[in-house]
């Protein structure tokens, strides 16, 4: 090679779940299911949190975000992934799996980042109720949601352009069913350690700082509760609970594969399912399952198109 950076490899194959036919058809027909209720699940919390004023709010202005980085997250790795699974063949070009990686640290990042203003959004309603609408308005709002989608863009050029600078020239067998930074940099033909602890330090640390960060908010609003009444202790953890889940699901799996050097763990494969494909379907039932206001503004949503339809 000569010391320079030469990229021989021009495409990547993707091992994915399994060589079996029969198995693969399976996960085809599931994955499909999965994917389709996410687009629909997410794309009916967007359209409800538009039409209906009385959700003009900033909790349900950044969940509509929410349901759109889940949109996008999942549109990164579902299409390329159910498509492997029909017809079988696995390969990816190197610019598509180098704008693959890229797409899924943007949405990631921005997700964590949004989860953090949620949690921000939550502490100053509960624990600042007067200040509230002054602090949290929705000018300032929108600043965290383009700032939010800032961050996480430089996070993904970082993480891109460390992967991207390493020299390919052997083998390009990527054991995942998409491209992601971990598995593709042991497949350069250097040493990577010092890049490794570059993307753990990145990826890693704003994953477990964001979650502390989360943590912390949501001690201070339970010691918070504990002068309020009855109603109101109820009616606060009934949002809390349902942005803790959320925040459970979708930061395990992110600190399990990225605050960790560049191993590889058996269980990777089923991680990376869960933070993709998983949380993504299950973020609308969580927030609209406990949540009075969404579930009567969709019913009147469907009331409103089925009017329309009959007229």
């Amino acid at each position: 090679m000569d010391g320079e950076n030469v990229t021989v490899v021009t495409h990547f194959v993707l091992l994915g779940f399994t060589e079996s036919r029969a198995l693969q058809l399976a996960l085809f027909a599931l994955f499909s299911v999965t994917y389709l209720l996410i687009l629909v699940g997410n794309i009916l919390i967007m359209a409800t949190v538009a039409n209906d004023r009385h959700l003009h709010t900033p909790m349900y202005f950044f969940l509509g975000n929410l349901s759109f980085i889940d949109v996008c997250h999942a549109s990164v790795t579902a299409p390329k992934m159910l498509s492997d699974l029909l017809s079988g063949e696995k390969a990816i070009s190197f610019a598509g799996c180098v704008a693959q990686l890229f797409f899924l640290h943007l949405c990631a990042c921005a997700e964590i980042f949004l989860l953090t203003v949620m949690a921000y959004d939550r502490y100053v309603a509960i624990c600042h109720p007067l200040q509230y609408p002054m602090v949290m308005s929705m000018r300032v709002c929108t600043w965290l949601v383009g700032s939010l989608w800032s961050g996480a863009t430089v996070h993904s050029l970082v993480q891109t352009v460390l992967t991207v600078r390493l020299p390919y020239c052997g083998p390009n067998v990527i054991d995942s069913f998409f491209c992601d930074v971990p598995p593709v940099i042991k497949l350069a033909c250097t040493d990577t350690y010092l890049t490794g602890m570059l993307i753990v330090s990145n990826s890693g640390m704003i994953s477990l700082t964001c979650f502390l960060a989360l943590l912390g908010s949501y001690l201070v609003i339970l010691v918070s509760l504990r002068s309020r009444s009855a109603e109101g202790r109820r009616k606060a953890l009934s949002t809390c609970v349902s942005h803790l889940a959320v925040v459970g699901l979708f930061f395990g799996p992110c600190i399990f594969i990225y605050s960790r050097p560049t191993t590889s763990f058996s269980l990777d494969k089923v991680v990376a399912v869960f933070y993709t494909t998983v949380t993504p379907v299950l973020n609308p039932v969580i927030y609209t399952l406990r949540n009075q206001e969404v579930k009567g503004a969709m019913r009147k949503l469907r009331e409103r198109q089925v009017f329309s339809w009959g007229k």
